[in-house]
């Protein structure tokens, strides 16, 4: 258990290079790690899509855990890039890239283009399954098709950007599938595609905009437009803006951040 009595806070919003826009995020860089409980308790408090919580580790990487205000997550895109903002910009303003071990394995963030930074994530291509009922109840308009990637359902609308951006989730339908998010995509139109993402069950109705979605996203338009570098719009309120490219059975998910506030949480 932590003895520390104060945590350095920092709130960015991710895929955005303005204030008030993009996927808010919270990192907590830690000495080592309090109990579970505090973790999610802190994440609840935040109220906020995602909480990003890292150690030191003696490899001279980062233990990475992200939490929302319900559940801890097994990879976080957003908040990822948020963390990197943190520790390169902030923390060790000299390195170039940094690495993290977290439970989807390996990542990483690392300097891109002009003030981007780039995610490094593994590709989590979807499996195109039956449209069922309870599948066709998710949103209010049935997909033309549907794919299944880990914990997250891909559904493909046909209508372009005005069509993806006035549906609406059916939490009761969503409830069906209690340890999935989905995700509904289409083509854009100033950029390759646009999507959203809906997370009931992870205590998140609309995530803003959700990176690790792109893992899926990015192989699905790739292969559907047949380009290796896709620019990709989430449409949600906030809105943002990613950049992607396919990399040796990974994927570089480029982005901006904005730091929003920054401070320290005080532990009992």
């Amino acid at each position: 258990m932590s003895a520390l009595k104060e945590i350095p806070y920092f709130q960015l919003n991710a895929f955005t290079a303005e204030p008030y826009k993009g996927n808010p995020a919270a990192v907590c860089p830690l000495i080592d790690w309090p109990g579970d409980a505090t973790l999610q308790q802190i994440a609840r408090e935040n109220n906020l899509s995602e909480t990003a919580f890292f150690v030191s580790d003696a490899w001279d990487g980062y233990r990475l855990r992200w939490f929302t205000p319900a559940v801890e997550v097994d990879l976080c895109g957003h908040a990822t890039l948020a963390a990197g903002y943190v520790i390169l910009n902030i923390l060790k303003p000299g390195l170039e890239r940094v690495e993290f071990h977290s439970r989807a394995g390996k990542l990483a963030v690392e300097r891109g283009q002009g003030d981007m930074l780039t995610l490094d994530f593994p590709l989590q291509p979807g499996k195109e399954i039956p449209l069922t009922k309870d599948h066709a109840a998710l949103i209010s308009k049935p997909p033309e098709k549907i794919l299944e990637a880990g914990e997250n359902f891909l559904l493909v609308y046909g209508g372009g950007e005005q069509e993806i951006r006035i549906l609406e989730p059916n939490v009761e339908a969503m409830a069906k599938f209690p340890r999935h998010g989905f995700i509904v995509t289409s083509e854009g139109e100033d950029c390759d595609f646009v999507s959203r993402y809906f997370a009931p069950n992870h205590g998140i109705l609309e995530d803003p905009v959700t990176g690790s979605a792109h893992c899926t996203l990015g192989p699905y338009w790739g292969e559907v437009l047949g380009k290796a570098d896709l620019h990709a719009r989430q449409v949600s309120e906030r809105g943002g803006d990613l950049y992607l490219k396919g990399e040796g059975g990974r994927i570089k998910i480029s982005g901006h951040c904005f730091l929003v506030l920054e401070g320290a949480l005080s532990l009992s």
